[in-house]
C-alpha cells in the first residue's frame, strides 16, 4: 500500500499530503475496529513498510492520532488505541473547545483595542512577522511565528493582562496551528486572514479589526470541525472536494 505524498500546489482541489493519507488510513482502521480499544498498533518500522512512507510522515500521523484522543504513546512499549471515535482534539493542556472559547472572548476584543492603541512600532513588528511567515516553508517555524503574531496583536492592545493570557496558551496555539496546517491546509488562508487583521489595525478601525479577527477564528473553528468529522478515504491520490469560497479551510 503506497501512501506516498501526493500534495500539490497551484489552483484547483488540494490533494491530501502523505500525513493526511496515513492518518485517514489509521483512523479508519481504528474506527472500524480493526485495531480495538486496548490494542497496540504495529511498530513504526512495520507501518512504514506496509504504507510505504517515511518515518517522519508516519510520526506526524501518529501525533495527530494522539491529538485526536484515539491513541496514547507509551515509552518503550508502543502506541495503543484508547478510543474508537474522535471527541475533542487536545493541544497540550487544553482541548480545542476550551481553547476556542477563550480565544473568542479574548482575541476578538483585543483586536479592537489594538486598532485604537497600536503604535508605529507595533505595526512594523506585525508586518515583519507577516513577511517572514509568507516566505516560511517549515511548518514548525511557521507555527512558532503564528503564535508570535497573536502575541504581538495582544501587545498592541497595550494591556499586559491580554499578553499574559496569550502567553499562557502560547504552546497550545502552536500545537493547534501545526495540526491545522498539516491536516487542514490552513497556512495560505491564515496568512491572508492575518494580513486583513494588520490592515484593519493600520487603518485604526476597531470594527474592521473585530470583524477580521472574528473571521479568522471562524475559519480556524470550521477547519477543526471538518477534521474531527471527516471520513476521508485514504489513498495516494485522494482529492477532497474543493472548499466553498465562503468556507475556506490555521491560528
Amino acid at each position: 500500500m503506497n501512501l506516498s505524498d501526493s500534495q500539490t500546489g497551484g489552483a484547483g482541489p488540494r490533494r491530501v499530503s502523505a500525513t493526511e493519507a496515513v492518518l485517514a488510513h489509521l483512523r479508519d482502521a481504528i474506527e472500524r475496529g480493526e485495531y480495538a480499544i486496548g490494542a497496540k498498533l504495529p511498530s513504526e518500522a512495520e507501518l512504514c513498510r506496509e504504507l510505504e512512507v517515511s518515518r517522519p510522515v508516519l510520526r506526524e500521523a501518529l501525533r495527530a492520532l494522539q491529538t485526536m484522543g484515539l491513541t496514547v504513546s507509551r515509552t518503550g512499549k508502543g502506541t495503543f488505541v484508547v478510543a474508537d471515535a474522535v471527541q475533542d482534539p487536545t493541544f497540550g493542556d487544553y482541548t480545542a473547545a476550551h481553547l476556542m472559547e477563550v480565544r473568542r472572548h479574548v482575541e476578538i476584543p483585543v483586536a479592537g483595542y489594538a486598532a485604537l492603541r497600536r503604535t508605529t512600532e507595533d505595526l512594523d513588528r506585525l508586518r515583519g512577522l507577516l513577511a517572514r511567515m509568507e516566505g516560511e516553508t517549515d511548518t514548525t517555524a511557521w507555527a512558532a511565528m503564528d503564535t508570535l503574531f497573536h502575541l504581538a496583536v495582544a501587545e498592541a492592545a497595550q494591556n499586559p493582562v491580554f499578553r499574559r493570557v496569550i502567553e499562557e496558551i502560547r504552546d497550545a496555539l502552536a500545537r493547534q496551528s501545526a495540526f491545522l496546517n498539516e491536516l487542514g491546509g490552513r497556512r495560505a488562508h491564515s496568512d491572508r486572514e492575518h494580513r486583513a487583521i494588520v490592515e484593519a489595525l493600520a487603518a485604526g478601525s476597531e470594527p474592521d479589526a473585530v470583524r477580521a479577527m472574528t473571521h479568522h477564528l471562524d475559519r480556524v473553528e470550521t477547519t477543526l470541525t471538518d477534521i474531527v468529522r471527516s471520513a476521508r478515504t485514504p489513498g495516494p491520490r485522494t482529492t477532497p472536494a474543493p472548499a466553498r469560497p465562503d468556507n475556506p479551510q490555521a491560528v
